[in-house]
């Protein structure tokens, strides 16, 4: 009974740390909750067959590649919120009261000034270094983000980036207002003012994520 009750426990200890923290390794993980690396191993494989971590691998320095795991959507849907209900509530209420046009002019003014936000943040850094810092302000607001470069043609001018979102901290709004969405998009462009943002994956078409191309514009001469 001991070792029943046990097990759970520790695969919840592991999602609530990868909720806070974002990403960890089984190293990392083994040594925060004070199991061994062959008992952690075990019970991220158990979580991974259940869909509710990922891992990617990433290289560290010139030793081994290392597992970096992370929560699917569905295991953070194990963390129930009822901001988005709210949410959702406030703006059904003020569209029923100041009108639909109304509140999509509100919700353009909050992209706006969340885009001001993320370009302070950011700074005037190369192109690479703001896009990581992006990722890293996004997962800390609840997005699975991750960026890499991609891979460009021979002319072209700079390199190009991927912008990768796995869920939606929004989604419920987004199914009923769907223009948060076209914000979004807007709200990239005004974070990289020097860069064409266009969006390759969308998950209101049925894609598991969105996902976005970042191209730097050609200065002028």
């Amino acid at each position: 009974m001991m070792t029943t009750t046990h097990q759970p426990s520790t695969k919840e200890d592991i999602l609530q740390y990868l909720l806070k923290q974002g990403q960890a390794t089984a190293q990392e993980l083994a040594e925060v909750l004070a199991i061994t690396p062959q008992a952690i191993r075990r019970h991220l494989k158990d979580l991974e067959a259940e869909k509710l971590i990922a891992h990617q691998t990433v290289q560290v320095g010139m030793g081994r590649p290392q597992h970096q795991y992370e929560l699917t959507p569905k295991g953070r849907d194990r963390f129930p919120s009822g901001y988005d209900d709210f949410a959702v509530s406030l703006l059904d209420t003020l569209a029923e009261t100041v009108g639909q046009d109304q509140v999509s002019t509100i919700l353009r003014k909050q992209w706006e000034r969340k885009a001001l936000e993320y370009r302070n943040a950011l700074g005037n850094r190369s192109l690479a270094e703001r896009i990581a810092a992006l990722v890293e302000l996004r997962k800390a607001e609840g997005y699975m983000a991750e960026y890499y470069p991609v891979e460009s043609s021979p002319d072209a001018i700079a390199e190009r980036f991927m912008f990768t979102e796995h869920n939606c901290a929004i989604s419920t709004v987004a199914e009923s207002f769907p223009s948060v969405c076209g914000h979004e998009l807007d709200m990239f462009g005004a974070i990289l003012p020097d860069c064409t943002v266009e969006r390759t994956y969308w998950m209101i078409d049925g894609e598991h994520r969105c996902g976005y191309l970042i191209t730097p514009q050609p200065r002028d001469k």
